[in-house]
């Protein structure tokens, strides 16, 4: 039920900036999501045809850009991806601090002045 709440949160975005621009459609959205937030791709996009369904966002494509997780160790300076440990593969450390991975955002919303809506035919 998480992914609801966001995608709802995505839409309301989506909807205010569509009606500040005066434009007829929202066709895209681009999102951004860490590989260590806890937001699954396909729950997003199954509520987003629910929740846009009649809105001006309607069939709207998402586009899901994912970020890879990066740690950075506190003791001797080195980036990594985690593994099955955290522990830093340099000297150890669990001293630590995660620099990529929990990102959430829209990055980008295409909008359209036409305001018939495309559906893909089965």
């Amino acid at each position: 039920m998480h992914e609801l709440m966001v995608t709802e949160s995505i839409l309301e975005i989506a909807l205010r900036h569509a009606h500040e621009a005066n434009a007829g459609r929202v066709t895209d959205l681009f999102l951004v999501i860490g590989d260590l937030s806890s937001v699954v791709d396909d729950s997003v996009q199954f509520y987003w045809d629910f929740v846009s369904e009649g809105t001006v966002a309607e069939g709207a494509k998402l586009h899901f850009r994912r970020v890879p997780a990066e740690l950075v160790c506190q003791d001797c300076g080195r980036a990594y991806g985690p593994e099955e440990d955290l522990a830093c593969p340099a000297c150890q450390s669990n001293n630590i601090r995660i620099n990529t991975g929990q990102e959430f955002l829209l990055e980008a919303i295409e909008v359209s002045n036409d305001t018939s809506k495309t559906k893909a035919s089965s």
